[in-house]
């Protein structure tokens, strides 16, 4: 029944006009907004929601959306420049950029103004 509809993912922030600058302007999305709602319009079409939940919100403490790279030095080099702070986590062996390469593709984390988790990654 559910195999033919078009569905997406969606998660939640605290402030949805500090995620439409952030989506928007830091990473570079294209970002529309109809009823409080945000929708990221990211490559190849796929569409996500980013819904309000103001107090209620609990940061995701997983990744909620990986972006492919081609060089993720050069990737996470333009986003620090565009003000992106990468996280640490003990353990993973990340290099000075905050790149770990270890096991699976090179990997580097960091949050949204909500505290959710991203990543780019080299595939």
């Amino acid at each position: 029944m559910l195999g033919t509809t078009k569905a997406f993912s969606g998660f939640s922030v605290n402030d949805t006009g500090a995620a439409k600058k952030f989506y928007g302007e830091t990473l570079g999305i294209r970002v529309t907004e109809e009823n409080g709602l945000l929708t990221l319009h990211l490559g190849g079409g796929t569409e996500v929601l980013a819904y309000p939940k103001g107090d209620g919100h609990v940061p995701a403490t997983f990744t909620i959306l990986n972006f492919p790279v081609e060089d993720i030095d050069k990737a996470v080099d333009e986003l620090t420049a565009r003000g992106v702070r990468f996280e640490r986590y003990e353990g993973l062996g990340q290099d000075e950029r905050g790149v770990a390469r270890g096991e699976g593709p090179p990997i580097a984390w960091f949050t949204d103004p909500a505290g959710n988790i991203l990543s780019v990654l080299q595939l």
